[in-house]
Order: C-alpha cells, then sequence, then structure tokens
C-alpha cells in the first residue's frame, strides 16, 4: 500500500513540475511571431509574449505593430509597451514603483511623488518614474514640474505616447491650445489607435478656428 501512495504521489509530483509544464515563447521566438506577415494568430501570441518577455530595444518593433491591420494586435502591442516600460531592470526597483503607482491611484500625491523623486534618485535611467511623477505632478496642478518630467521622459524615450499627451493635457490647463494640438498629434502619431486623443485633436482644431475668427 505504501508503495503504491508513494508512486502516486511521485506522479503528481511530476505533474505539478515547472519542468514539465510548456514554458512560453522565449523573447526570440516572440520576435519573429510579431514578425509573422500573413498570420494574425502567431503576430496576437508574439506581442502578447512580448509584454512579458520584452525589453525596451524591442519598443520600436511593438510600435510598429501598433499599425498592424489586426485590431487584436494592436491592442496586444500596446498592453506589452506599457508592460515593458514599466519594467526597470531592477526588482527593488519595481515594487518600489508598484507602491508608487498604488498611492497615485489613491490620490495620496505627495506620498507618490517621494516614492517616484526617489526611483529616480536610485534609477534615474528609468523613464517611466519620471513619467509617473510627471502624471502626480500633473494631477497636484503642479505643471511646470509635470513638463519638466515630462522632458526627461523623452529623453529616454522617444515612444512615449503616454507623455507625449500629457504635454497636450498640461498645455490645455495653461489655455495653450496650439501647443497642446501640436502635442497631441505628435502623440498621434506614434500611437494611431488612441481614439480620445484624435477626438480631442478634432475639438482643438474646430476651436482654434474659432478663436481665428473670432480674433478677425
Amino acid at each position: 500500500m505504501r508503495g503504491r501512495w508513494l508512486g502516486t504521489l511521485a506522479l503528481v509530483a511530476l505533474t505539478l513540475s515547472p519542468a514539465v509544464v510548456a514554458a512560453g515563447p522565449t523573447r526570440e521566438e516572440a520576435l519573429k511571431a510579431l514578425g509573422a506577415t500573413g498570420d494574425a494568430e502567431s503576430r496576437r501570441q508574439g506581442a502578447q509574449a512580448l509584454g512579458e518577455t520584452g525589453i525596451m530595444t524591442d519598443v520600436p518593433r511593438l510600435a510598429a505593430a501598433l499599425r498592424d491591420i489586426d485590431p487584436l494586435v494592436r491592442t496586444f502591442a500596446e498592453s506589452a509597451i506599457w508592460q515593458v516600460w514599466s519594467r526597470s531592470g531592477d526588482a527593488t526597483i519595481d515594487r518600489l514603483f508598484a507602491t508608487g503607482v498604488e498611492q497615485m491611484n489613491a490620490r495620496q500625491g505627495e506620498r507618490a511623488v517621494d516614492t517616484f523623486s526617489e526611483i529616480i534618485r536610485r534609477r534615474p535611467e528609468f523613464a517611466e518614474g519620471w513619467n509617473k511623477r510627471a502624471t502626480v505632478y500633473y494631477l497636484l496642478g503642479e505643471y511646470q514640474k509635470s513638463l519638466a518630467d515630462c522632458d526627461e521622459v523623452m529623453k529616454r524615450n522617444p515612444y512615449h505616447f503616454g507623455a507625449l499627451s500629457g504635454y497636450g493635457m498640461i498645455y490645455l490647463q495653461l489655455d495653450q491650445p496650439a501647443t497642446a494640438l501640436e502635442y497631441f498629434e505628435r502623440a498621434l502619431s506614434v500611437n494611431p489607435n488612441l481614439e480620445s486623443t484624435r477626438q480631442t485633436i478634432e475639438i482643438l482644431k474646430t476651436l482654434l478656428i474659432q478663436r481665428r475668427k473670432d480674433i478677425i
């Protein structure tokens, strides 16, 4: 009886062992899948996998996928980009980053600023630390500080359509719609799937036309 139980337990252990669980695609396999012309399902899987395994140098490839003919590929590519941006490469910094995001979502603005400032101090090359602090400054009405942090984001990550949209939102608050329009258009040029940004652009164009008419 004992032998039978041991045999059963060994079988269960083997079944649950990570070594026998099928591993997801490697980063290289995901990149190859993302470029699979004529195979939307492979491109979807590649984009999703890069959300887990991708690194910053993969962002140009993912940004190109934002123009894929398949809407799910575009959706998965955008999600993967945000996942890649949110990884610093340092587990301690990533935990601190998660804390800062929780504080921001809980509207604990000052605490979130302190957390993201510490991330920036420890890892200044991590663009998303700057971006999240820019977001908190915006929410706190500290627009000039938010603009300065957006500048730091773009120095490190020129593909950051979130920061470009952030500029637009700040300049709207500063009553500079023409400048806001420029940044919203730049954000849309990187990520053409930003529907709310597209709508804002159309509203701003109408507003600016009306302002010109009023001046005349």
